[in-house]
């Protein structure tokens, strides 16, 4: 079960919502379109018909994926989580050694990720090698532009 990913309650209960519009809005928004085209005539010379059929492809694709999401979703307990060292969910402040640049990351799941917000991947390579390291340690990240020194300043949760 490799493929578990952890969410907070809330994050999971987005993905839920989102689900719950695909199905419940974008679906029949989607079935009214083809049959609308549909009703217009030759379906080899429509154009709405085949684009309508395109977007209904794509969207069972997305609702396909949450739903595969979702159900290897689990609800992360936070009052489990060891508060002294770098784990998802934590905002962890580093410092590049090279640059003396200082940095702050909180690391969430994939689908959470948005580094305008200051949330990175806990997939991406910077997060991979701060997991389970703690304030103070100095670690070598491998990153596309090479290895960089990074320092652990802070750690919060």
């Amino acid at each position: 079960m490799a493929d578990v990913k952890y969410f907070t309650k809330e994050a999971l209960e987005k993905l839920k919502k989102q689900l719950d519009h695909l199905t419940r809005v974008e679906r029949p928004g989607i079935s009214n379109q083809i049959a609308e085209a549909r009703d217009k005539g030759d379906l080899s010379e429509n154009a709405e018909y085949d684009a309508a059929k395109e977007a209904q492809g794509m969207l069972e694709m997305k609702i396909a994926k949450l739903q595969q999401k979702i159900s290897k979703a689990r609800i992360i307990d936070e009052s489990k989580i060891d508060t002294s060292k770098v784990y998802l969910y934590g905002t962890v402040t580093i410092k590049n050694m090279d640059k003396g640049v200082q940095m702050k990351y909180t690391l969430v799941n994939e689908s959470e990720a948005d580094l305008k917000k200051g949330k990175i991947s806990v997939d991406s390579p910077i997060a991979r090698g701060l997991l389970g390291h703690e304030i103070g340690d100095e670690v070598e990240i491998e990153v596309p532009a090479g290895k960089l020194p990074f320092k652990i300043i802070d750690i919060q949760y």
